[in-house]
């Protein structure tokens, strides 16, 4: 649970206003592992709240702004309250602060993922990269190949951890490989980043909501559709019938480009390297020794191996078709 800052309700209350609610109950709520999140009740329903822990007020507006223009777009997102007592964002003990409808709906386990979610998902991010939105304005985000290979160079330096060396002078040398191997012509926009299946509510087989656009940024498109598809189809090894669905989705929409299918390979491959270090940074070298990581950054590397030996043909062929 990710409840880093205490909010009292009396506080709960004033930020509430500041938004046209007035606040009867506070929950924390045991979701995410960055923010402090909280369900509100009020006498006309509920609101999801969140304080951003790692986001200055900066950036918690440009997330706002992407999901208000998301949200005109037709794209199923959250849609911020605006405030009803001044511009920008609210801020409690120094953090910005928002809030959101809060939306009934489920997550899914990897055990029920089929085809018809994997399609209704690639549709969705399809729409979501073709939302007339100033994506530029997102900037490179804090999970680029720069800052990647910057924590990973860390790690090397400071060796806190020996074991952890090997696989990782690997991932930066492969980032490095890969990252040269990028072609900056590919067509960007809007990326989310990180589509995984906690950050999708469903009204089975309807999607109601995209979630958490913290970590979104301007980017080539055809990486996020690699992620989404590392995200969703992969247990043990990829599904290639899930490949194909979310490929299928999200070319019923938006149609790759010969160069991001020629490059579909590399950013497969970035995705997975990405995920692979921050799952290091993060949870091993947080784990005592001996114990096993919350999240793995080898199931990442099986992803990436898979990947090198053809095991995203399927969606190739679906978005060449």
């Amino acid at each position: 649970m990710a409840l880093l800052t205490e909010l009292p309700l009396d506080v709960a209350r004033q930020l509430g206003r500041e938004h046209g609610l007035e606040v009867t109950r506070i929950e924390p709520l045991a979701a995410g592992s960055v923010n402090s999140n909280f369900l509100f009740e009020t006498p006309g329903g509920r609101y999801f709240a969140r304080l951003y822990e790692e986001q200055g007020s900066a950036g918690a507006e440009r997330e706002l702004a992407l999901l208000e223009g998301l949200s005109r777009a037709g794209v199923p997102v959250a849609r911020p309250l605006a405030r009803t007592q001044g511009a920008g964002v609210s801020v409690w003990a120094g953090k910005p602060f928002a809030i959101f409808p809060w939306i009934d709906g489920e997550i899914l386990c990897q055990g029920r993922v089929k085809e018809e979610h994997c399609r209704a998902v690639g549709e969705a991010l399809a729409r979501m990269h073709l939302a007339d939105f100033d994506a530029a304005r997102l900037g490179a985000g804090r999970f680029n190949p720069g800052d990647m290979l910057a924590r990973l160079e860390r790690v090397e330096r400071e060796a806190e951890r020996p074991e952890l060396l090997p696989d990782v002078r690997r991932i930066r040398e492969l980032f490095e490989r890969y990252d040269r191997q990028r072609d900056p012509t590919l067509p960007r926009g809007v990326v989310h980043g990180d589509l995984f299946r906690d950050n999708v509510l469903w009204a089975s087989p309807k999607v109601l909501a995209l979630l958490d656009f913290e970590s979104a940024f301007h980017g080539p498109l055809a990486y996020d559709l690699a992620v989404t598809i590392e995200a969703w189809c992969y247990a043990d090894s990829f599904r290639p019938e899930l490949v194909r669905a979310m490929a299928e989705g999200y070319a019923s929409q938006r149609r790759f480009l010969p160069a991001e299918l020629s490059s579909f390979t590399v950013e497969a491959a970035l995705g997975c390297l990405r995920f692979a270090t921050s799952r290091i940074t993060d949870f091993s070298l947080r784990a005592p020794p001996g114990t096993p990581p919350q999240r793995d950054y080898r199931r990442f590397l099986s992803r990436l191996a898979a990947i090198e030996s053809g095991a995203l043909e399927p969606a190739l062929a679906a978005l060449g078709a």
